[in-house]
């Protein structure tokens, strides 16, 4: 199971930091990759940003130098910090996690919204 927490209204050029928890039973290899997507208006997950286990990152071109992913191995927990938000980046954010980072997925957050706005 991965629990998300985080997310709300922050005002353009603000901050804000997304976090999910992976808990429960599950085998190592489905936390190797863990990261973030949302959807597209055609309901196609689009990849925000991606952490392996061996801290290797991966950012959509829209977010790399604004967003910054991280993660703390022992609790089992990846982090998004969001810098200089804009308007464009209202969206519902959801976390992954999974064994490879082709993938988006197998496993799925219930998403948070994040809103940008005045």
């Amino acid at each position: 199971q991965l629990k998300e927490s985080g997310g709300g209204l922050v005002w353009p050029g603000g901050s804000m930091t997304l976090s999910c928890t992976a808990s429960g039973s599950f085998v190592d290899s489905s936390i190797d990759v863990m990261g973030w997507y949302i959807l597209t208006p055609e309901k196609r997950r689009e990849l925000v940003a991606a952490i392996t286990w061996e801290k290797k990152t991966d950012y959509a071109y829209s977010v790399k130098g604004r967003f910054i992913i991280f993660r703390d191995n022992p609790k089992n927990t990846v982090f998004l910090q969001m810098n200089d938000l804009k308007a464009d980046d209202t969206n519902v954010y959801f976390c992954y996690s999974g064994p490879s980072i082709e993938i988006i997925g197998p496993y799925w957050g219930q998403g948070s919204q994040v809103t940008v706005s005045s």
